[in-house]
């Protein structure tokens, strides 16, 4: 069965904080609920498929649904990390697809920056997990194991620093014109290769934000979607795949993008020369180079070269990315940011887009996240949108 063509985005939003001491999880993932029905023109009582992942609070999934009061026909808790909404986006495709539910809600929040989180701290996931007792003597810490992936790119293909830090400067080059960006500062090569190191080759400047706030996305039937007053975006393709420690053979060189995104590109039916705009997530300046490379938009090795010399600002590169700035300068909620990316894709085929990013005739774009770490195991998945 394929997706393609069998439900639409109809509803998105981005929580505008990115410190909320004030306010609880569950409460978050509400508002953000709120202001994507809101978006959608819906109400809550048309939602009757719900989606989240580790973020949410307590029993997850059902706490969620009997704090917001939602009476729903299907639900569904996947957790693949940061990459989980691109997956509930595919799994809500499926769901409306063989009729499970007509109008599914996607959410996420978190409040990492008030509770102190950072990827310099070494990570229990409990008692049980089976490659704690393995893994975790050796005091893994989330910048260390992309600082591994970056450091043997380097060494097998020739990337420097310079062109990691030109994926931080195009970043800022959009984030300048997002009121909400957590650092809206322009900055250069020169100024990311001297911020300080924190894990050898990545410096501050290499690594994104941690923010709370959170987003939501609405996914309706054709039917639905066609009824409501908001610009159409139907879902094309989809893919997810993860990848891991393979036994020890483990290639630190490229993702699960080189799995997820063939397939999405096969199911929907596009070229790469078809897509406008790209969301790639960013959770470091080596996450991009790997996922363009591995999505195929340039060859192994070539990311370097890719993304240097202004390529990725919009407007005046060939391939616009992450024009609210991304993770590296806009907001990473719950330490998760696939669903941000989602959020900007829709924005752009939208033309809702902040005029100085907007990408002229804008008709189709990929979404693409990453959960986990490149450096051990981690979840991928692709979606390929075009406006109707």
């Amino acid at each position: 069965m394929t997706i393609k063509g069998k439900a639409y985005i109809v509803g998105a939003y981005e929580h505008p904080t990115r410190k909320a001491p004030e306010k609880s999880v569950a409460q978050l993932h509400a508002e953000c609920a709120k202001g994507a029905i809101e978006d959608a023109g819906l109400t809550k009582d048309d939602i009757d498929g719900y989606f989240c992942a580790g973020d949410a609070p307590g029993m997850g999934g059902i706490s969620m649904a009997n704090y917001m009061g939602l009476r729903l026909k299907h639900i569904d808790s996947t957790d693949t990390g940061g990459s989980s909404y691109l997956v509930h986006v595919g799994h809500a495709c499926e769901a409306i697809a063989s009729g499970k539910c007509n109008v599914a809600l996607i959410t996420l929040s978190g409040r990492p920056r008030s509770e102190g989180s950072s990827g310099t701290q070494v990570r229990s996931r409990g008692t049980g997990v089976p490659e704690e007792p393995f893994e975790i003597p050796y005091g893994p810490v989330t910048v260390n194991l992309y600082a591994m992936a970056a450091m043997r790119h380097m060494y097998q293909y020739g990337t420097t620093a310079e062109q990691l830090a030109w994926v931080k400067v195009a970043a800022s080059h959009h984030a300048q014109h997002n009121p909400n960006a957590m650092l809206r500062e322009v900055v250069t090569v020169k100024d990311v290769l001297e911020s300080p190191m924190v894990a050898d080759p990545l410096h501050r400047l290499d690594c994104c934000v941690v923010s709370d706030g959170g987003g939501a996305l609405i996914v309706a039937r054709p039917e639905i979607a066609k009824k409501l007053k908001r610009p159409l975006v139907k879902i094309l393709g989809t893919a997810e795949a993860p990848k891991h420690t393979m036994g020890g053979k483990l290639d630190l060189t490229y993702s699960g993008a080189a799995w997820s995104g063939p397939r999405a590109f096969e199911e929907a039916g596009v070229k790469h020369s078809d897509v406008k705009y790209a969301s790639i997530y960013d959770s470091f300046t080596i996450t991009v180079v790997m996922q363009i490379e591995d999505l195929g938009f340039c060859k192994k090795g070539e990311g370097g070269k890719f993304v240097a010399d202004g390529n990725l600002i919009s407007g005046s590169g060939k391939f616009p990315f992450n024009t609210d700035g991304g993770g590296l300068c806009n907001n990473h909620p719950a330490n998760r940011g696939g669903m941000t990316k989602v959020i900007e894709a829709v924005r752009q085929l939208r033309g809702e887009a902040h005029p100085a990013v907007q990408v002229k005739n804008c008709d189709i774009a990929l979404a693409h996240g990453t959960g986990g770490s490149l450096g051990h195991r981690h979840g991928s998945a692709t979606v390929i949108m075009e406006r109707e």
